[in-house]
């Protein structure tokens, strides 16, 4: 079934498997790399949230917060490597059913996310968006640089709209790699959709960005 909360294959497998919920699926499919030695996984919710023991082990944790009042500071204390190799942001709006609303906030989520992970890069002003590769190197000091660390890998969950394209017009410059995935653990009836932002070029080199 494809309806909005009727039970279909991935519903079904995660309760099966115990997963907290279906999304389980979506960021399996999104392959950046195991958790490495000394590795550390944290989670950070509005509301409290369980660490499931039958799939996690003590290098996964929770925090409960809101990531639109939490510092870039603060995050990056939580993490023992005082950073993050990868960054997947699953925050979707309190949906209204007006398109255009739920998809500027899903966007404004977005953008809180990239703020996060990459600084002041994020919030650069550009007059031409397809300049934004030629913005001041300053900007993009690593003084300046959000929670991830330079190489890493960011996703982001947005809603599907007339400017999603250019929100990844936006990342682009600043990663290696940035390409659309839509899960096939999605409803056929949602809207949401990932960008996968993979290698980030935070390392200033000779004025530039590599």
């Amino acid at each position: 079934m494809s309806g909005a909360g009727a039970p279909d294959f991935f519903y079904r497998e995660a309760q099966r498997l115990g997963y907290v919920a279906r999304s389980a699926f979506k960021v399996a499919c999104q392959s950046l790399g195991p958790i490495k030695n000394g590795g550390h996984v944290l989670g950070i919710d509005l509301k409290k949230v369980k660490v499931p023991s039958a799939h996690c082990d003590t290098r996964v944790q929770t925090f409960c917060g809101d990531v639109m009042n939490l510092s870039r500071d603060r995050i990056r204390s939580l993490s023992p490597q005082k950073g993050f190799s990868v960054i997947l942001s699953d925050m979707c709006p309190l949906v209204s059913g007006i398109k255009t609303k739920d998809a500027a906030l899903s966007a404004e989520l977005g953008m809180r996310a990239l703020d996060l992970a990459v600084g002041c890069a994020a919030t650069a002003e550009v007059d031409d968006i397809s300049k934004v590769d030629k913005v001041d190197s300053s900007l993009l000091s690593l003084d300046d640089n959000g929670v991830l660390q330079p190489g890493g890998n960011l996703v982001i969950k947005l809603l599907e709209s007339e400017d999603m394209q250019e929100f990844g017009q936006i990342c682009k410059p600043l990663f290696r790699k940035a390409s659309w995935l839509r899960p096939k653990a999605t409803r056929s009836s949602s809207r949401e959709i990932y960008l996968i932002c993979q290698g980030l070029k935070l390392q200033v080199v000779h004025g530039g960005v590599l």
